[in-house]
């Protein structure tokens, strides 16, 4: 699951998708209202790459707690964020039983369960794949389904440094200004 680019700004509802970046700050665009406004230096930014939940060990974070919910429920969508603080602490307890439930709150919860349930309907959980060793080859079937090869690309490697490596570096020689006459 790849939570780049997705971010919280304080004081507004809802996350965002960044779709740019300005010198003065970020242009995003709203998960749920698909809207596109500007966002500007004072204003505080958190992305959701960087938001953990504290527990009674280790912090896990956001990614890990939206990988649970994921698996708890099946992919389906989590309760609404607007339920009762006893239902979202039940619901919070299952997914995460050894959350903090001094340093957690109800709100922070309500937040995670709003987030995941925009992360879902906008179809942004998928579960990562463990990545393939194949990086060195590329396999490129040629032919018709009946005769198909199979072509390994070769890797170069280095390829700049072993031009170089025959003409000697240039020396430059000049002469230092100092000043004095």
């Amino acid at each position: 699951m790849d939570l780049s680019g997705i971010i919280s700004i304080a004081g507004m509802s809802g996350i965002y998708k960044v779709v740019a970046q300005t010198k003065n700050g970020l242009i995003v665009e709203s998960l749920i209202e698909k809207k596109r406004m500007p966002t500007y230096a004072t204003q505080r930014v958190s992305a959701l790459d960087d938001i953990s939940i504290f527990t009674s060990g280790d912090d896990i974070s956001l990614k890990d707690v939206f990988q649970k919910i994921m698996d708890k429920l099946s992919n389906a969508p989590a309760p609404d964020h607007k339920s009762t603080d006893d239902e979202l602490k039940t619901f919070f307890t299952s997914v995460l039983p050894e959350y903090d439930k001094e340093r957690v709150y109800v709100s922070d919860i309500r937040k995670v369960v709003m987030w995941y349930n925009i992360l879902q309907k906008n179809d942004l959980l998928k579960k990562e794949e463990p990545a393939s060793d194949d990086s060195e080859k590329t396999k490129i079937n040629i032919g018709s389904d009946e005769k198909t090869k199979s072509y390994t690309k070769p890797v170069i490697k280095d390829t700049i440094s072993r031009q170089n490596k025959s003409a000697a570096p240039k020396k430059t020689q000049t002469t230092r200004k100092t000043g004095a006459a």
